[in-house]
């Protein structure tokens, strides 16, 4: 076998056909002088790829392996092999990944003087070309194949004429990356897994948050003895024709060719995408490693959320999970040859999540209060159609426990969203014959309790009681004896009924606990008669000066209390204070 480029090559031990062309100038330009690449100034950067003295078009072919390349947009590259005898099979596939692509496969006239034996020496074949391509007058040749789009195609023939073989390919939309291959042995190499006779994949399970997919195991791991694997990509765009295509979607975050730091190259990394291979040094492992061979069950998490890739070895039922509900995925299968990474595509399929059960609506009763309660992180929902015309709608929310946040649609309109604390009144315009829904979100921390209330009544008495914006127990340290304590709190400008109440707790008693029983819907009539202190009336014009204090007596020294104040409206609902520990002196 001999090779036509201007260095030695590959030599195949087998009779093959299919030889290596002329290398790329590029490595010589690279290796011989040291030169930094620009950094991606556009005018400059297309200027200087156009340049042939740095960027030659053409590259070489190996006869039975797949590899990777780079195009930038509207720039053509070219292949070159040799085929020497006639009747030689050959396949040659191209799998476009980012983009659509045009390639086109051309025959070219070997000539009869094309000899060389790795001497170093300009090859005939060599000074031909170089002589065509400064006169500007490459031979097109005959054209074989040509193709345009991004499916995974293919040129198969089982008897070729010898000659030169050109393969050119071109992207018009955007620089995009690829995958060729190109062997005179198609039937024994076989480097792709072969799909079984229906390729679907079928969707056997569906429900809100979860799908299961099982599909045909491919026959390659069975007859041919090559270890097989199965990725699934998961995606709520489209499905993909190839896994380079997923997996270009997946690190399509990753810069092609970011600016390098002052004072360094670019890594041979940078040039993997430019088809050269990667040194067998160490340079790229601060860079988390170029390779791609797959060798985990499950690869780590793209960068991009909408797109999952997970490989799940043999495998041929696999059920995706934490989906959101009514939404529609894309789910795509390959299956990969372990050993030499290429890839086969199933046909995709694509499903819809089912919606969440529907939530029953209650309906709100014009003036009467309604208790709810919500889960953790779940949702309620409120309807209120008040039965004659009003100028306006009062809301009232009352929430018990944690916070909630609070929606108002009027006839499908947004009126309002905010997060609710304790005990809030919203004024709503109103409209004829309207429709109000309320949506009721419980928060992270856990469940939650309300009182809502919805009413189109002017009334100057509310159902709830008026609260200052503190509602905190302040208890007086220098007041503290071994048999009372001294508290105070805040109040307003209605007048209204206070109760305090007290209950004896453990040394052990925290803050966290104290927290977990603060549920302000929970009244006065929920306590026994025994930890009642006393009730009262209070108010004041001057808010400056709405303040009450209560001295509690009877109690017992070294101890640790708990003390409650409510606050009591004319419809008799109340809200607690938050709640105060208070500890009487040991000794007095």
């Amino acid at each position: 076998m001999r090779l036509y480029s201007g260095t030695q090559a590959w030599r195949r031990s087998q009779t093959q056909t299919l030889i290596l062309a002329p290398a790329l100038v590029l490595i010589l330009v690279l290796g011989a002088v040291a030169q930094k690449l620009p950094t991606r100034d556009e005018g400059l950067f297309q200027m200087q790829i156009r340049d042939k003295a740095l960027f030659h078009d053409s590259s070489v072919i190996p006869d039975g392996a797949e590899i990777s390349g780079y195009l930038f947009r509207d720039t053509p590259k070219r292949y070159y092999f040799v085929v020497e005898e006639d009747n030689t099979p050959l396949s040659v596939t191209v799998t476009p990944c980012d983009a659509p692509l045009e390639w086109k496969l051309t025959l070219q006239e070997l000539p009869e003087d094309a000899s060389g034996e790795g001497s170093g020496e300009p090859e005939p074949l060599d000074q031909q070309k170089q002589q065509q391509q400064q006169q500007g007058t490459v031979d097109e040749g005959a054209e074989l194949f040509s193709y345009k789009g991004n499916d995974v195609e293919s040129y198969v023939a089982t008897s070729t004429p010898s000659g030169l073989y050109q393969l050119e390919l071109l992207s018009t939309e955007k620089d995009s990356n690829f995958k060729l291959y190109a062997t005179t042995t198609p039937e024994s190499d076989q480097p792709y897994p072969e799909l079984p006779y229906d390729p679907r994949v079928d969707v056997t399970a569906l429900g809100r948050t979860t799908v299961t997919l099982a599909w045909k195991p491919t026959p390659t791991g069975q007859s041919m003895g090559q270890p097989v694997q199965y990725c699934v990509v998961i995606n709520k765009e489209h499905n993909f024709k190839s896994m380079c295509a997923a997996e270009a979607k997946i690190n399509a975050d990753d810069a092609f060719m970011m600016a390098p730091k002052p004072g360094r190259d670019f890594s041979p990394f940078d040039f993997a995408h430019f088809g050269f291979p990667p040194p067998d040094n160490d340079f790229g492992k601060d860079r988390g490693g170029a390779g791609n061979k797959i060798s985990r069950s499950f690869q780590a998490k793209p960068r991009n959320a909408d797109i999952v890739k997970v490989c799940i070895g043999n495998k041929n039922i696999f059920t995706v999970s934490d989906l959101k509900p009514d939404t529609q995925f894309y789910f795509d299968v390959f299956a990969v040859n372990a050993a030499t990474n290429t890839s086969t595509a199933y046909v995709g399929t694509f499903a819809r999540t089912k919606e969440e059960a529907r939530q029953k609506t209650v309906e709100l009763k014009d003036g009467k209060v309604s208790d709810v309660f919500v889960k953790r992180k779940g949702s309620k929902f409120l309807r209120f159609a008040p039965v004659s015309s009003h100028q306006r709608v009062v809301l009232f929310v009352h929430a018990c426990l944690d916070a909630v946040q609070v929606q108002v649609r009027r006839d499908g309109k947004l009126l309002l969203s905010q997060n609710v604390e304790g005990v809030r009144q919203f004024q709503l315009r109103g409209k004829p014959k309207a429709k109000y829904l309320i949506r009721l979100r419980g928060s992270r921390k856990g469940a939650s309790t309300l009182k809502v209330l919805a009413t189109t009544r002017r009334t100057s008495k509310q159902p709830f009681p008026s609260l200052p914006e503190d509602t905190r127990i302040k208890a007086f340290d220098k007041l503290r004896t071994c048999s009372s304590a001294t508290v105070a709190w805040l109040g307003t400008q209605d007048r209204n009924k206070y109760c305090v109440y007290r209950r004896e707790v453990s040394d052990g008693y925290g803050e966290e606990q104290r927290r977990r029983e603060q549920n302000q819907c929970a009244g006065p009539e929920t306590r026994r008669k025994s930890e009642k202190v006393l009730c009262k009336y209070f108010h004041s014009a001057n808010l400056q000066k709405a303040v009450t204090t209560e001295t509690i007596t009877g109690l017992e020294a070294g101890k640790t209390y708990l003390l409650d104040v409510y606050v009591v409206g004319h419809s008799g609902h109340s809200v607690k204070y938050q709640s105060k520990l208070v500890k009487t002196r040991r000794y007095c």
